[in-house]
C-alpha cells in the first residue's frame, strides 16, 4: 500500500492541537475548557507518568454532553510508549511479547477515550537514542496491524531524529503520516526532520515551542513585533509555526491564552520575518 493511499484514509487534522501532558488531576477540567476554547485536536497518551488519559476521556464526555460536539468533531490523538518510558502504572504487561504490549495498550486507550476508533496513533519515541531496536520495529509492525485493521486512521512517530525517521521509511510497510518532535529554534526549528518531512508528505507536529525557546519568546524584539501586530508574542511564535507547515502544539491552562493561541495564523507574519524567525540563531 502506498503512502498516498494511506493519507486517503486519514480524517484530515486541525489546525491546532492542545497537549494533556502534565495535568494530573486538572486533566479532565482542562480538556474540556480546550474544547469549549475551539480547539478540535486532542493529543494524549497512554503514559500515566506524564499523562491522564483516562480522564482526558472524562474530559471529552463532559464536552460531547456540555458543548453538544459530537466524536467526529473531535480528532484524538494518543501514543504507545514502551516500558522504559512508563513508571509502574502499566497499561499492559511488560512480559508479554511486544505486539501484544501494543495492542493492550490500544485497547485501553479506546476504553479510556470512548471510542473504536483513534485518529492518530503515535510511536511515542524509540527505544535508542540512536538507530531503531527490534522492539521499535516489533511495536512497529504491531501498529501497522491496527491501521490496517481500520482501527487507527494514521500512525506517527514521536521524539525521533531525522536518521532514526529515514530507517522508519526504508523498512515500513505503513509511512508515518505525523511526527511530533520538542522543537527548538537554535537547531533550526527541527530543520533537518522537518525537511525530511516535507520529502515524504509527513506532517511536522512540533510541541514545547515556547517553553523550549524562553529565550527568544521573552525577548524585547519579540515583544516589538507582537506590540505591531497587536497579539502576544506566543501568537508570533506559533504563526511562524504555521508559516513553516507545522501543526504546533500548546498545552497552556490559562483560557485567555487558549483563545488568543487559536487566533495564530500563517499569514501574521511576512515572508521577509518568516526567514529571520527561522534563522534567527545563525
Amino acid at each position: 500500500m502506498s503512502l498516498n493511499e494511506h493519507s486517503r484514509t486519514q480524517k484530515p487534522s486541525p489546525p491546532f492541537l492542545y497537549g494533556t501532558a502534565w495535568k494530573e488531576q486538572d486533566t479532565a477540567r482542562l480538556t474540556t475548557l480546550a474544547l469549549e476554547a475551539g480547539f478540535r485536536g486532542i493529543d494524549t497518551a497512554n503514559q500515566r507518568k506524564h499523562y491522564f488519559e483516562e480522564a482526558v476521556g472524562e474530559g471529552l464526555l463532559r464536552a460531547y454532553d456540555q458543548l453538544g460536539l459530537s466524536r467526529g468533531e473531535v480528532w484524538l490523538q494518543t501514543k504507545f510508549t514502551h516500558v522504559g518510558g512508563q513508571d509502574h502504572r502499566l497499561p499492559y504487561d511488560p512480559r508479554a511479547p511486544m505486539s501484544e504490549q501494543v495492542q493492550s495498550s490500544f485497547e485501553s486507550s479506546l476504553a479510556h477515550l470512548h471510542t473504536d476508533t483513534i485518529d492518530s496513533y503515535v510511536l511515542h519515541g524509540p527505544s535508542l537514542r540512536e538507530g531503531l531496536a527490534d522492539e521499535d520495529w516489533e511495536a512497529w509492525e504491531a501498529m501497522e496491524a491496527i491501521f490496517l485493521a481500520g482501527k487507527t486512521r494514521a500512525l506517527g512517530v514521536s521524539n525521533m531524529s531525522a536518521t532514526q525517521l529515514e530507517l522508519l521509511l526504508s523498512g515500513c510497510r505503513v509511512a508515518p503520516q505525523f511526527i511530533q518532535n520538542r522543537c527548538f529554534a537554535q537547531l533550526g526549528w527541527d530543520r533537518e526532520v522537518r525537511e525530511l518531512c516535507s520529502a515524504h508528505h509527513i506532517t511536522y507536529q512540533g510541541f514545547s515551542l515556547l517553553t523550549a525557546n524562553r529565550g527568544l519568546w521573552e525577548s524585547p524584539a519579540l515583544a516589538q513585533l507582537a506590540s505591531q501586530r497587536q497579539c502576544t508574542p506566543a501568537e508570533v511564535i506559533f504563526s511562524l509555526a504555521l508559516a513553516l507547515e507545522m501543526l504546533p502544539l500548546t498545552g497552556t491552562s490559562d483560557p485567555t491564552h487558549m483563545r488568543s493561541d487559536l487566533r495564530s495564523h500563517a499569514e501574521l507574519l511576512t515572508a521577509g520575518e518568516v526567514e529571520a524567525l527561522e534563522r534567527v540563531y545563525g
